[in-house]
């Protein structure tokens, strides 16, 4: 698979020891080509399945609403088909806690995907509006164990030394799997059920090298519960910025095509912009990750965001559509995109192993949150002011998580736990 094979490269990388802890315990760091294996080792099958998963989540969610529209549904519902799908994710994230905690990351991430497979074969068994936004529903659910247990997973495989870099790899997966996923839909006709099948099949392929690697998975949580207090106690930066995250990349996602298409570019060059966007983001999430294990990382989110809200800026006073505009939409995917993956490697820098789904699933459910409010907020916004209103409503929040971040830089100075969060201790093997 190449792009996972170029996913490898990157991971190849950034291959290096955990300095703190191993120069603590009076230990030279481990020769570098066996990190980089051991490293591999414990997160390839992960990476792997989270391909072939976002692959087929992608596929199905660009056929759905475009098969709902063939098939006569109503406007309304078709928008409420993806509210269902953030509905059911916020749902998720408050049970996965209680479900990784009785059944392990491994069984848990087995029924998830096996419940997914279910959820999106039934599609077009049942081609009418309420079967579809329950079953739109359902997916988000088990979609939001699912985000859990794999972003779990792979901060308990890293150290503070390379949790960002790490992370950024994973987005870097993940939207690649997107992309290739939309481009699938090509290859088939919108009213055919074989995209629908082609999707539960990649679901069902991502349960295989997660089940057969012999890499122990993480400590399962001691609570069952979302501890909305306590992250925001923890890390305020990193709970601000999911909520933050979800409510700009949902309004984007959303509404950004009618943007561009309000502005006067062409239904044809439309595209052209929503794909700069997405380039952006896939280009963005790794030098960012890996910096901040370098820098402090409030300081490499205000920095992005700064940027990005100065982009948004110029897509809200000059909105006119050429090459200019696809240009700047490239530099808000670059810059914006990446604050959920420094965001979740704040809060992971200052847990401990068997936190680290109660984190994911917390952090999942600020972001829902946002994406699940802030598209209606920029629609009427757009409405009153006109198109550009959708910038403006993101170049706000960016620059707010920016000031944020850097006040919270400079009154608090605590040093984030060694390693996954243990008290002094290297993790097994692993940089």
């Amino acid at each position: 698979m190449p792009d996972l094979a170029c996913g490898t490269q990157i991971l190849i990388a950034f291959g290096v020891a955990p300095r703190r802890v191993a120069w603590q315990h009076g230990k030279s760091p481990a020769p570098a080509k066996r990190i980089v294996l051991k490293t591999l080792s414990a997160v390839a099958a992960i990476l792997a399945s989270i391909f072939l998963l976002i692959a087929g989540n992608s596929l199905v969610g660009v056929l759905t609403p475009l098969r709902a529209s063939l098939d006569g549904f109503p406007d309304l519902t078709i928008g409420l088909l993806g509210s269902a799908y953030f509905a059911g994710m916020l749902a998720g994230t408050l049970v996965t806690p209680a479900i990784v905690r009785r059944a392990g990351h491994i069984r848990a991430f087995a029924a998830f995907v096996a419940l997914a497979v279910v959820s999106v074969i039934l599609l077009p068994a049942q081609v009418s509006p309420l079967p579809w936004l329950i079953l739109r529903g359902a997916l988000g659910f088990v979609f939001a164990g699912i985000y859990a247990v794999t972003e779990s997973w792979i901060n308990a495989k890293a150290s503070n030394s390379n949790r960002g870099a790490l992370y950024g790899a994973y987005q870097v997966v993940n939207f690649i799997a997107s992309a290739s996923g939309q481009l699938l839909l090509r290859q088939f006709a919108a009213s055919s059920f074989l995209p629908f099948t082609l999707g539960g099949v990649l679901l069902a392929l991502a349960i295989v090298p997660l089940s057969l690697t012999s890499v122990d998975p993480p400590a399962q949580p001691k609570t069952v519960s979302l501890r909305l207090a306590w992250l925001v106690r923890l890390s305020p930066v990193a709970a601000a910025a999911a909520l933050v995250a979800g409510a700009a990349n949902g309004a984007s996602f959303a509404l950004g095509p009618v943007y561009a298409l309000q502005i006067g570019m062409k239904p044809s060059a439309v595209p052209l912009f929503t794909a700069a966007v997405v380039l952006g983001s896939a280009l963005g999430v790794y030098p960012a990750g890996r910096l901040s294990d370098r820098i402090d990382r409030r300081l490499i989110m205000a920095v992005a965001m700064t940027v990005g809200a100065v982009s948004e800026i110029a897509l809200w006073s000059f909105p006119v559509p050429g090459a200019t505009v696809i240009a700047l939409g490239f530099v808000v995917g670059l810059t914006t995109y990446t604050l959920y993956t420094l965001a979740m490697s704040h809060a992971n820098d200052r847990v401990k192993a068997h936190e680290m789904v109660v984190i994911s699933a917390t952090m999942l459910f600020l972001y829902c949150v946002g994406a699940i409010v802030a598209p209606a907020l920029a629609s009427l916004m757009m409405r009153w002011y006109g198109p550009s209103a959708l910038f403006a409503q993101g170049a706000i929040l960016h620059a707010g998580i920016a000031a944020f971040a850097l006040w919270r830089r400079a009154i608090d100075k605590r040093e984030p736990l060694p390693a996954s969060g243990d008290v002094a201790r290297p993790e097994p093997g692993l940089p």
